[in-house]
Formats: structure tokens, C-alpha cells, sequence
């Protein structure tokens, strides 16, 4: 894979004219971009994946779920489904997506919606019998067609997006001048650690505009796995088997072998979807730990409980007090 994203270099000029030139057609009003008279909050980075987009859409729901009526939108990446779909208790990983499914499952008192076009979908959450009054657009930094209030672009402690080339060698899905829309840069997945020092580089490394704020943040796991039954504290589990299919399993990993767990680790493509081979690999496993994400596509395989868990992550901002004070302020 490697060695062809190299041979595939000089597509990497092309990619990039193609993409500035769209830009270009929307800053200048060209192309025409929504705007809408009501709070709406995207969520997006510049890279292919892995950056965190649904911990940070879920922090988002929990800061917000009290103060108005909340709606999720996104595209519902690999559903089989086509157009405007809303969750309800018919809705399935395949239906509306996994991630989407994952936020479903867990806040059930929003609206949690999927649709290609962003406009259509905001059209019909808004015809609802209670629209919302703050939507959250997951992964939408590239749909244009829809200008947000406020644009909060993420990008990984180990992959900065200024250390990156657009595809198809590197992985931005545009060049790096097009983190300039962005109002509040979140740098995601750093040690729980980092110094002041190394913030302020990083800040200076992401030649931030005059307009935008910086914060930074870290993955915190719980000390247990949950499955539909029980829980167990991490202590507690047998040598099992890791199955991953996300973007970038390393920190799980990582948190794992620091508590000194035993496991192998069977790591699987992001948005994987598991096949009855793949089904019938696992179920001769004694002990199943997987992701949250990959938990929603694999939980209702019969012969994979009772012995299949998770461990979910939270997403923990430093500067807290800061970050949720200019979301707020924002949608009041």
C-alpha cells in the first residue's frame, strides 16, 4: 500500500489544483454555500480518518443535550440505506451507519440523522413535529454546501495535518490552507501528559490565524469492559483476543499492554464489515474485546456473546472550563 501511494506522487499536484480550485470557487462565491439562522456545529478534519470525530461529536451531545434540542447529521458512511434516513428503534449499523448507529444507541433523547446531502438533511430535521435547535455535523469540513457558525476542525498528536501532503500519497483531503475556516483547532490523542512547552509549538507549528483557538486533548479509558450482560474491570479478564477495525487501534493498544493485559490482536480495515467468515474466525475465541464502534456491527451475532466486550473511550479536553464557555457562547 505504501509503495503505491509513492508511485502515485505525481497525481499528488493534480489533487491538489483540483481541491484548492473548489475552495476557490466557494470563498469567492462561485459556488454557492447555505447559511442558516440557527446554531450548526461541524466537526471534521483534513485528514482521511482518525482523528476522533465521534468522541468529540459525543462530547458535544453531553455539553449540550440539557441546554436545547440536539441533532446529529452525517453521511452514515457504508450504509446500505440511500437518502434521508432518521434512527429509530428499526435503525441498525447498516441502516445509518455505525458510528451514527454507536450515538444512537447511546443518547436517546436526540435525533440522530444521516444523509449525502447535508442542505436535504437539515431541510427535513427541521420538518419534524420538534426540530432541533442546534445541529452537530459530523465529518462535514469538505461539504461546502452547508457554511456552519462555527467549525471546529481536529487533528491527530501524531499525524499533525501541517506535517501532511493531500492525497493520494499523503492523507488530507485538501491542502493545508484549508484549515483557515476553521474556528476552534483541537489537536486529538495526545499524551495525557504534554507540556506546556510542546502545546505552544505545536500552536506555532499550525500557524493558527488571528480568529482561531486552540485546544488539545486526550482518550481516557475506563478501568472496564462492558458487554450487554455484565461488566468486568480490566483486572479481571482473561487473555483474550482484540479485534479492532477504526482508523488507528495504537492507543487502545498501547492502554492495554501498559495494564500489563495479555491478548492477540486481529486488526481489521476502519468501517470494517465483519463477513459470516469473519464471524465464524471470532466465535472460536474464548474472550472478545473489541472497540465501541466495532461493538454496534458485531454485538447482534448470536454466537459471538456472551463473551464479546468493549471498552468505550471519553474524550478529555484540557482547558476544559474554556472550550465548553466558547461552545456555549456560540449557541446561545
Amino acid at each position: 500500500m505504501k509503495f503505491i501511494r509513492i508511485i502515485l506522487f505525481p497525481v499528488v499536484p493534480i489533487y491538489y489544483v483540483i481541491t484548492m480550485f473548489r475552495n476557490w470557487l466557494y470563498d469567492k462565491g462561485l459556488k454557492s454555500s447555505k447559511s442558516y439562522d440557527f446554531p450548526i456545529i461541524c466537526v471534521g478534519n483534513l485528514s482521511t480518518g482518525g482523528t476522533g470525530k465521534t468522541p468529540m461529536i459525543e462530547y458535544l451531545i453531553r455539553l449540550l443535550k440539557d441546554e436545547k434540542p440536539i441533532a446529529t447529521l452525517s453521511r452514515g458512511y457504508k450504509r446500505i440505506t440511500e437518502g434521508f434516513v432518521l434512527g429509530d428503534e428499526e435503525a441498525t449499523s447498516d441502516t445509518i451507519g455505525d458510528e451514527p448507529f454507536q450515538i444512537f444507541k447511546k443518547f436517546k433523547n436526540i435525533n440522530v440523522a444521516v444523509d449525502g446531502s447535508r442542505q436535504n438533511g437539515i431541510k427535513e430535521l427541521l420538518s419534524l413535529n420538534k426540530p432541533p435547535e442546534v445541529i452537530l455535523l459530523d465529518d462535514a469540513y469538505q461539504h461546502r454546501k452547508v457554511k456552519a457558525g462555527l467549525n471546529i476542525l481536529l487533528t491527530a498528536y501524531y499525524k499533525l495535518y501541517c506535517d501532511d501532503i493531500v492525497l493520494p500519497t499523503g492523507n488530507l483531503r485538501e491542502p493545508r490552507s484549508g484549515a483557515s475556516r476553521a474556528d476552534i483547532i483541537v489537536v486529538t490523542k495526545c499524551p495525557k501528559n504534554i507540556s506546556e512547552a510542546e502545546k505552544t509549538e505545536i500552536g506555532l507549528k499550525l500557524n493558527l490565524k488571528p480568529h482561531q483557538k486552540i485546544f488539545f486533548s486526550h482518550i481516557s479509558y475506563p478501568e472496564r469492559a462492558i458487554s450487554k450482560q455484565k461488566e468486568l474491570e480490566l483486572s479481571a479478564l482473561p487473555e483474550f483476543t482484540l479485534v479492532s477495525g477504526i482508523a488507528n487501534a495504537k492507543p487502545l493498544v498501547d492502554f492495554l499492554k501498559h495494564k500489563g493485559l495479555k491478548f492477540e490482536h486481529l486488526e481489521y480495515p476502519d468501517h470494517y464489515s465483519f463477513k459470516p467468515d469473519d464471524i465464524e474466525i471470532l466465535a472460536k475465541k474464548d474472550f472478545i474485546v473489541t472497540t465501541e464502534k466495532d461493538y454496534v456491527r458485531l454485538s447482534d451475532n448470536e454466537n459471538l456473546e456472551p463473551n464479546l466486550f468493549y471498552i468505550p473511550i471519553e474524550l478529555m479536553i484540557d482547558k476544559k472550563e474554556m472550550f465548553d464557555k466558547a461552545i456555549k457562547a456560540f449557541v446561545d
